[in-house]
């Protein structure tokens, strides 16, 4: 075999190593884990206090390098001023979720005075759990029975 042959082959051998060593394209994923519903339990109209509880959402981000945000629905109302929870007869009882332990800043998508969890550019590859604080104002006059809302948690990233 000639020198040139043997050149030829060698760089044919490198170049098929590169081929294999190429970076493919890694994409960035984010998931909600798991979510742990709100439950206020029983609820007293004639009780002085309101009544608080939490939950929380648990997610994991993979190759995310850029901020990250989760928006929260504002359910039956159609407004994140006043959510309200749908029960007997169609009666409502008002409540809202909040970013917040002093619930002051209500979770929404960030428009028309609402917060949103995030902007954050999240722990790689480890579970983050953030809580979700909920309060139902005091001494709502409603009717007995079982009172629920359904919203949409939105992750963008």
């Amino acid at each position: 075999m000639s020198r040139r042959g043997e050149a030829l082959g060698v760089g044919a051998l490198v170049l098929a190593g590169l081929c294999l060593l190429a970076p493919g394209q890694a994409r960035a994923t984010c998931q909600i884990r798991s979510v742990v519903g709100l439950n206020f339990a029983t609820y007293t109209p004639i009780a002085p206090l309101p009544l608080d509880t939490a939950g929380s959402v648990t997610y994991q981000c993979l190759l995310q390098l850029t901020p990250m945000t989760i928006d929260l629905s504002p359910g039956h109302s159609g407004t994140h001023a006043n959510r309200h929870m749908r029960g007997p007869s169609s009666n409502t009882l008002s409540y809202n979720l909040y970013v917040d332990a002093a619930r002051l800043l209500v979770w929404g998508n960030g428009t028309s005075g609402t917060s949103r969890y995030g902007p954050v550019i999240p722990i790689l590859a480890l579970d983050v759990t953030v809580p979700i604080y909920g309060r139902i104002p005091a001494q709502q006059s409603v009717p007995a029975g079982a009172y629920s809302d359904t919203l949409v948690m939105t992750m963008t990233f």
